[in-house]
């Protein structure tokens, strides 16, 4: 392949939380390389997916969902969505039709309005949504920012997902690959080891577990045997959420911690040892070296 015929270019994909935006940067790159969740605001630290088009590599922004920020964990979390549309080549909007959340879309729109980018709108599961509503919103939507151009798609079933990947990857500029050609994400490995086992906290704690939970790496070190062994901290708020997260005689962490290290087996190809422990740190939020250990900016 010659390097004049390559292109690569940055795609900013944002949205009110819970969007289905992880999901369709999974989709694109073709494996797991965000966490996806049914609780709102799972993506905490920009992700990158990396997916190839032919001669074109797309870098995928998945930017954490864009929301008021009350706290200096949402403050943190809104700074780093809208850092990764800076130098975008393209910016995809992800709405859910069903679940518009308008409050957070409005302020979007606003903001999408006057950005220079080639703005792209995609709505989302429409494996579940009637055409009509559908195509009513596509009109609202666009009748408020110039969309270049609107997808209807499904994330989760892939309805939709290859033509906009054809059409992002049209956009990009003639230029070299930034990464090789094997790597579908920058995130290191053990930060995605702890996303791994966050994702299980939220998928097996649902409603029980509120959002103020974090995973801690702690180490992550390759045995001679060329398994994988992997300490991590689950922090929580209160002393109250502790048997939340244990579950009787330590069952429910058990669970999440089996469930995390079979997916980290699968995703990393070799045995994983996964060792957990919960720790209760009050102000664990207000934490400048957590936010740094889970990828964020420390935010004012």
């Amino acid at each position: 392949m010659t390097q004049d015929a390559t292109h690569c270019g940055l795609v900013a994909v944002i949205g009110a939380p819970n969007a289905g935006k992880s999901t369709l940067v999974n989709a694109l790159v073709g494996q797991k390389v965000a966490i996806t969740s049914a609780k709102a605001q799972t993506t905490r630290a920009r992700l990158l997916g990396i997916a190839l088009e032919g001669t074109t590599q797309l870098i995928l922004v998945d930017t954490p969902g864009i929301f008021a920020p009350k706290r200096r964990l949402d403050r943190a979390m809104v700074s780093a969505a809208w850092e990764g549309t800076v130098a975008a080549d393209a910016v995809l909007l992800v709405v859910d039709p069903i679940k518009q959340r308008r409050h957070e879309l409005e302020p979007l729109l606003e903001a999408l309005e006057n950005r220079p980018e080639s703005k792209l709108l995609a709505l989302n599961k429409v494996d579940a949504t009637a055409k009509e509503p559908l195509l009513a919103l596509a009109q609202d939507l666009t009748a408020k920012v110039q969309f270049a151009e609107v997808f209807f798609i499904s994330a989760l079933t892939g309805d939709g997902v290859p033509q906009l990947k054809t059409h992002l990857a049209g956009l990009m500029p003639e230029g070299p690959w930034h990464y090789p050609e094997d790597q579908v994400s920058d995130a290191s490995e053990r930060l995605l080891a702890t996303e791994v086992t966050r994702e299980q906290l939220y998928r097996q704690l649902h409603e029980e577990l509120p959002y103020d939970s974090a995973v801690r790496p702690e180490q992550y070190k390759t045995r001679p045997d060329g398994s994988v062994e992997i300490h991590q901290q689950i922090v929580i708020g209160r002393d109250s959420q502790k048997p939340i997260v244990l579950g009787k005689r330590g069952a429910r962490i058990k669970a999440i911690g089996e469930a995390a290290r079979k997916e980290l087996s699968e995703i990393l190809g070799v045995p994983v040892h996964l060792y957990l422990h919960v720790k209760v740190e009050e102000n664990w939020a207000e934490s400048r070296e957590i936010f740094e250990e889970i990828g964020l900016d420390w935010v004012r």
